[in-house]
């Protein structure tokens, strides 16, 4: 799937408080992990997440190539409030 680094930012500012946990444990693994697949660049305290930016507008184009943290986002997103997405 690809989307671009700006819209993958905009959807981890929108997650209420406590979502990056949440979503750690649904999936049973690192909290850093999670913000890792959002942009985030601690790689020593969680896995690196398999994803390929290429430099365009709005912060680029990534290319992710396991979307389920970001349908658990969206899912947290569409609960919260269902005009978000």
């Amino acid at each position: 799937m690809n989307i671009t680094f700006e819209e993958l930012r905009r959807i981890k500012h929108a997650l209420p408080t406590g979502s990056i946990s949440k979503i750690a444990q649904d999936l049973n693994i690192d909290e850093q992990t999670v913000r890792n697949y959002f942009g985030a660049h601690k790689y020593k305290d969680g896995e690196i997440v398999e994803w390929h930016l290429e430099p365009g507008p709005n912060g680029g184009i990534v290319h992710l190539e396991d979307t389920t943290i970001l349908d658990l986002a969206k899912q947290i997103l569409e609960e919260n409030n269902p005009t978000s997405v």
